[in-house]
């Protein structure tokens, strides 16, 4: 039931509908939190869209809240270095980086980029694109 909600969260997301998606996400957070515990990797998943549905609502307190839960998570249960981790880390250095704390988005892009060139190279496609992202973050500052 939960990746139903969280598919059809996606699929609203996908076409424009952020009020429908958050209602979707919230959903299979909740059954996720109940049915597995709040430090799941299926609540990181479901933290982690949520968080992006709010970045694109605008809401960049409650996106950075969020993320950073899935953030935590992740990094609790996988390790430091796998593609969740890179994927949440740039998602959280985004939103800091909408927020005006370009420190904080430098730390969070570099963290992923490094992620992603120890497991891929730093010639792979991640790895280029958080270095493309950090570099675009150092022409900002």
């Amino acid at each position: 039931m939960a990746i139903d909600a969280n598919n059809l969260g996606q699929i609203l997301q996908d076409k424009g509908d952020l009020e429908g998606a958050q209602g979707y996400v919230e959903r299979a957070l909740a059954i996720d939190e109940r049915v597995y515990g709040p430090d799941s990797p299926d609540v990181a998943i479901d933290a982690n869209n949520l968080g992006q549905i709010l970045k694109a609502k605008g809401d960049l307190a409650g996106a950075q809240r969020y993320t950073e839960r899935a953030l935590a998570i992740d990094e609790k249960v996988f390790g430091p270095d796998t593609p969740n981790v890179a994927t949440i880390a740039s998602n959280l250095g985004l939103i800091l980086k909408d927020m005006g704390d370009l420190e904080g988005a430098q730390r969070y892009l570099q963290e992923a980029y490094s992620n992603a060139e120890r497991r891929l190279g730093a010639q792979s496609p991640e790895a280029r694109a958080y270095a493309e992202a950090l570099a675009a973050l150092k022409t900002k500052q």
